[in-house]
């Protein structure tokens, strides 16, 4: 699964840069850059390239290989998801009904949605 996976990957970022190649091509060698059908060939390219060009970069993010510049400098800070998943261990307290029991997970969804305010005793 791997291998084609990578096969997939420099296959897709191949056709990415022959999109690419042929947009520069029809800039420099066709002579009205500004008219309606280069401009619309050449944003077809770009865009073509585009589309081919993502999924590489975001599977070498999702693997953790192309970190996002400037994100550590900027403060841009991971968010952690509202609402938790069944059996994952985190360090808040389990939510607890009236006579002591667990809340299901649909419950504790809810209330996390709905962000209880502490109650005056």
């Amino acid at each position: 699964m791997n291998k084609e996976l990578g096969l997939l990957n420099i296959i897709s970022v191949l056709v990415g840069l022959l999109f690419i190649a042929f947009a520069v091509v029809t800039a420099l060698f066709y002579p009205p850059l500004l008219s309606t059908d280069n401009l619309f060939i050449i944003s077809v390219c770009l865009v073509m390239a585009l589309l081919f060009m993502v999924n590489p970069l975001f599977y070498l993010h999702s693997e953790g290989r192309l970190p996002i510049p400037f994100a550590k400098r900027l403060g841009v800070q991971q968010r952690t998801p509202a609402v938790q998943l069944a059996g994952s261990t985190t360090a808040t307290p389990p939510l607890l009904d009236a006579k002591g029991r667990a809340v299901p997970p649909d419950v504790k969804s809810m209330m996390a949605n709905m962000n209880p305010k502490a109650k005056d005793s």
